[in-house]
């Protein structure tokens, strides 16, 4: 089985995917990209990131598909990222959104993060102080009490690697294939200082390239602005 298809998403945050579309659907008028989802189904499985990584590889070799455009936001960055380490001749860039030169930097651990800090609070009000720093000033776009209910949902099913217990640490370092890294300037997950740290990992012609706005989901806010230069990254390694 063989797709022609020149750009793979990578989506491990079902419950999220939509703040995915608009900008996929820029993009998708002058790519062909196919969407790849992994849901994790073992709520007990430790290793649930390299199950995803595998997963990927294995979709991938049974696709038929090489030298791709691979793409992912947030923790569904951190899995394209890892594979790009592991099998990079499989991808011909790797773009990262809302991704950490520490990738295992996700808004989860922020949850965690709160949650041992604040033992009197609940879940649903961390959750809503987590939504507030996901969105800042620009407004919710779906009902507060569907996002509550996506974020927690995401909780679970991503193949989040952190606990109330312990915050784990993936390994930092070089990307052996063209990288573009995007972040936003108003973002308060993986920040844009935090961002600013991927230059000392980067290869000549890698790109970090920031948002003026839009919190840690720029790119649904802006998906033209986003696009346009992810659209001149890719072009520039096409044949």
């Amino acid at each position: 089985m063989s797709y022609n298809v020149d750009v793979v998403w990578v989506n491990v945050s079902p419950s999220l995917k939509h703040f995915d579309f608009p900008l996929q659907q820029y993009l998708n008028k002058y790519f062909r990209i196919i969407r790849w989802e992994y849901i994790q189904d073992n709520f007990d499985e430790s290793n649930c990131i390299e199950t995803a990584v595998e997963l990927l590889y294995d979709f991938l070799l049974k696709s038929e598909l090489h030298h791709v455009h691979l793409i992912g936001h947030g923790i569904s960055g951190t899995i394209a990222l890892l594979f790009a380490r592991r099998y990079p001749w499989y991808i011909r860039t790797l773009t990262l959104l809302a991704v950490a030169p520490q990738p295992a930097i996700t808004w989860h651990v922020h949850y965690y993060q709160q949650r041992n800090l604040s033992e009197d609070a609940s879940r649903q009000e961390i959750l809503f102080n987590i939504a507030s720093s996901l969105f800042g000033s620009h407004k919710i776009p779906h009902p507060l009490h569907s996002l509550l209910v996506a974020l927690n949902k995401d909780l679970y099913i991503s193949p989040c690697m952190h606990s109330l217990f312990k915050i784990i640490d993936l390994p930092k370092g070089k990307v052996p294939v063209p990288l573009m890294v995007c972040g936003s300037n108003t973002d308060t997950i993986v920040s844009r200082f935090i961002v600013n740290h991927w230059k000392k990992y980067f290869k000549p012609k890698d790109i970090l390239w920031l948002c003026p706005d839009g919190h840690h989901f720029f790119h649904y806010f802006y998906p033209e602005l986003v696009g346009k230069e992810v659209n001149s990254f890719w072009r520039s390694h096409n044949p």
